[in-house]
């Protein structure tokens, strides 16, 4: 990651997210971003090259494509639904920063 420095002031040319009504769509990024931080938190959790947990992502995940709701599939996956922890840590905020 590039390091901003102190002046930069992202927030204030941020435009597009203020213009036009994007706003709200803008926030499906950032839930992507959580469910996939949590996803590689159960690669970290069980080794990076566990062939069953592998097994099990390709078989919840990759191989339903839009056949179920994908909650019930990223839970069938995960054992529970998505959490914040890994994505604040993957940003350095949290317990493990």
């Amino acid at each position: 990651m590039i390091n901003h420095p102190e002046y930069n002031r992202m927030s204030h040319s941020f435009s597009h997210i203020f213009a036009g009504g994007y706003a709200a769509g803008y926030y499906s990024y950032k839930w992507a971003e959580v469910l996939a931080a949590d996803a590689f938190a159960a690669f970290e959790e069980t080794g990076i090259f566990d062939t069953t947990i592998a097994a099990r992502f390709r078989e919840e995940i990759l191989e339903i494509g839009g056949s179920r709701d994908f909650m019930e599939a990223y839970i069938a996956f995960r054992g529970r639904k998505p959490t914040l922890d890994a994505l604040l840590r993957q940003c350095g905020i949290g317990e493990a920063a």
